[in-house]
């Protein structure tokens, strides 16, 4: 029988440790909190969402760094296995719009609760409050794991293998201080460089702040990035065609959904989103579409019926039926329209570029918050020094990995903790085989 170290009890380690001893594997979990699962805790708001219900073969689509490296881990145990895991150990499940899945009691304890009974029912070791300081290797070979505790400042113990589910640096109160990135690259690895991900934008427009508190639903948000110097330099034609004229620019992201303004820019699911294709050495920047449902000629017509039932009436008046009463100052400050001017007075051309604000409202992105506020890290232990098919590292035998600590990531939705699903129990698995 094998004996395992699994460093970390979130998501990905509990579910190493279920499938490794599952698989016959002498199992012990290390956790420097005093409880498991911390990060689940709060994730999806407290609800947690657990996966995502869409088909399979869809999934990778959601994925923004190296999809192809997780066919393996999502095949061996996909969102249906999840459900079906978690269904059957009694934690009821619900699908909610976007196909995200959910606690039917809205808890995410019981998402925990759940795992960690498997856990216990299946033999594992958890030493809770006990820091992993160094992995060893020797030959290229899994020796053992150094660790201290509040009984013992130091042992050392020997391991068969030893799986590292330490998660990234998003959410340092929860136990993610990037201890993985150090043992990985003790062990040689290469380290992407860890960034923010699925995280709230600073932005540049004062304007943004008078919103303070403001909530948009059923809005569009775009996001574009400058074009790389380096590539656009090399063709000689940055954003024109043959013919010379301008290319049209295509966002990077295109969505629709929920967004907030905050004391600092923008925050919400969309902006989140978003924020997985943010590249921080690109200038980016936002249109906001505040009427997504009409066309421009639509939201003319639209416009135009406003002011003829208010022809009397200054500008600032009969915007109550486009906009949130707090919107209303910023978006005739925006408009350059004389706030008191009478609506029968506002030329065409007014009304046109107005009707272009609406659909078009742009914001310059400064750069994103920080890791106290990301979701999720992006970067991490590269995949290329990762064996897809088992997590296996390929530089030092009998180490795995798992979850957040590579160099994967994913939008919102789910996705992430399939991820730490996925690679955990696949991890699990292997790292018990003879």
């Amino acid at each position: 029988m094998k004996k395992i170290a699994v460093i970390g009890c979130g998501a990905a380690g509990m579910m190493a440790a279920l499938a490794a001893a599952n698989s016959s594997g002498s199992v012990t979990i290390f956790e420097k909190n005093e409880k498991p699962g911390k990060k689940i805790y709060i994730t999806g708001k407290g609800r947690c969402n657990v996966t995502n219900a869409c088909d399979v073969e869809d999934y990778f689509g959601f994925v923004k760094r190296n999809p192809r490296f997780l066919y393996s881990a999502i095949y061996d145990f996909d969102n249906r296995a999840v459900m079906d895991f978690f269904e059957s150990n009694g934690c009821k499940l619900k699908v909610e719009r976007g196909d995200r899945v959910f606690p039917v009691s809205d808890h995410s304890s019981d998402i925990i609760n759940t795992l960690y009974r498997a856990v216990v029912k299946a033999g594992v070791n958890v030493q809770f409050g006990t820091e992993i300081l160094s992995v060893e290797e020797v030959n290229g070979l899994v020796s053992a794991v150094t660790y201290s505790s509040k009984d013992d400042p130091i042992t050392r113990e020997e391991f068969d293998s030893v799986i590292v589910c330490t998660g990234g640096v998003s959410y340092p109160s929860t136990g993610s201080t990037g201890d993985g990135y150090k043992f990985a690259k003790d062990l040689g690895h290469s380290i992407v460089t860890p960034l923010p991900s699925l995280v709230p934008f600073e932005i540049k427009e004062e304007w943004c702040k008078e919103l303070q508190g403001l909530s948009l639903r059923n809005v569009g948000l775009k996001m574009y990035l400058e074009p790389k110097k380096a590539k656009a330099e090399a063709s000689g034609e940055e954003k024109k065609t043959e013919g010379g004229k301008k290319k049209k620019e295509k966002p990077v992201y295109d969505g629709f959904g929920e967004m907030l303004f905050t004391h600092f820019g923008v925050s919400g699911p969309l902006v989140l989103t978003a924020s997985c294709h943010y590249e921080k050495d690109r200038q980016a920047r936002l249109l906001l579409d505040l009427k997504p449902a009409l066309t421009e000629e639509q939201l003319d017509k639209r416009v135009l019926r406003d002011f003829e039932d208010g022809l009397n009436k200054s500008f600032k008046n009969i915007l109550g039926g486009l906009f949130p009463s707090k919107l209303i100052p910023v978006m005739i400050s925006l408009s350059g329209i004389d706030p008191d001017k009478k609506v029968n007075e506002i030329t065409k051309e007014e009304r046109s570029s107005f009707v272009k604000l609406i659909k078009n409202l742009p914001m310059t992105v400064t750069g994103t918050r920080n890791f106290n506020e990301a979701i999720i890290t992006r970067g991490g232990v590269s995949v290329k020094e990762i064996n897809p098919s088992t997590m296996e590292s390929k530089l030092v035998k009998g180490l795995y990995f798992a979850g957040e600590v590579i160099d994967v990531d994913t939008e919102t939705g789910g996705f992430n903790l399939q991820v730490a699903w996925s690679t955990g129990h696949l991890a699990g698995t292997c790292a018990a085989m003879d």
